[in-house]
């Protein structure tokens, strides 16, 4: 089971990124529009931290998108 949600985690990781560069926004921008930690950011691309499900929303609302378009990382290849 860990193997798994690590494996989750990663592709959440790597969407929250796909996101941001989606739409030209730095790391300084998304924490500014999410209210959160620029260094909270660098740590959820770079897969050191779970974001939670409050972060999540935040991150959600910031790209503009649904929580579960964020958090459906059925396309996500690692």
């Amino acid at each position: 089971m860990t193997n798994k949600k690590s494996t989750i985690n990663n592709k959440i990781c790597l969407k929250v990124k796909f996101e941001r560069l989606k739409r030209n926004l730095s790391q300084e921008e998304l924490a500014f529009e999410a209210n959160l930690n620029k260094n909270t950011i660098g740590k959820i691309e770079r897969g050191e931290v779970s974001p939670t499900i409050e972060t999540l929303e935040k991150l959600a609302d910031a790209f503009e998108i649904d929580f579960l378009e964020l958090v459906d990382v059925s396309k996500v290849d690692l």
